[in-house]
């Protein structure tokens, strides 16, 4: 196939760079810095549009953030590429405390001072008990058995409620934060942008004057 890879992945090097970019983290947010200072527009409406994406890191809807981030922006009328970009601040050096931080407070604010039920199953096991749910629950579509909700319920209420629940104030504190710290950032980077376009206009036209003053010398 001629999109096919040529060097072919292994599992293990697959997740490795998953975890660890070939260049890096610090190449990879130096990437997102100089696309979101190019991106055209006030720097309140780009501004907005990195806090959407900020703000969706610390939802429970993984696998569905650009999508989030993308309706988020839209209603506080920011620039949704910024949004996109806005979400790697999600990535796995992040998701450990944000999913921790935001879990712990979602418990602390619904009442839940422990786990009342599914005790004796970890975090990774209500994940996989409700993807097992699922995965039974679509069989029996087309089998007609029996469907099974025990798993999808536990893991709503200890899981997914108290993490929604829980990632909304760390997440506005955080979007908010972003939001003033980028104004001032991208409009210095926009001024700047704009004297340095001014300087090499002026200097393409006394080039351009300093030509046409030869040629008229010659003649």
């Amino acid at each position: 196939m001629v999109f096919k890879r040529r060097d072919k992945r292994s599992v293990f090097t697959t997740a490795k760079e998953f975890l660890w970019p070939r260049g890096g983290w610090a190449r990879a947010f130096y990437y997102i810095r100089h696309r979101l200072q190019r991106l055209p527009g006030q720097p309140e409406t780009i501004a907005r549009g990195i806090a959407a994406g900020v703000f969706t890191t610390f939802t429970p809807f993984y696998g569905l953030h650009l999508i989030t981030a993308a309706l988020i922006a839209r209603v506080i009328q920011g620039n949704i590429l910024a949004a996109l970009l806005g979400t790697f601040f999600g990535n796995p050096l992040t998701y450990l405390p944000i999913g921790v931080v935001s879990l712990q407070l979602g418990h602390f604010f619904l009442g839940n001072e422990r786990v009342s039920h599914g005790e004796h199953l970890s975090f990774f096991g209500k994940f996989v008990q409700a993807a097992e749910d699922l995965r039974h629950n679509l069989v029996a579509l087309f089998t007609g058995g029996p469907v099974e909700w025990d798993g999808l319920e536990l893991f709503f209420s200890d899981v997914f409620l108290p993490y929604m629940v829980g990632g909304i104030v760390p997440g506005l504190i955080t979007s908010v934060i972003v939001y003033y710290l980028s104004v001032p950032l991208l409009r210095a980077y926009q001024t700047r942008r704009k004297g340095a376009l001014k300087e090499r206009l002026l200097k393409l036209k006394n080039f351009s004057s300093k030509s046409v003053d030869g040629t008229n010398r010659m003649d």
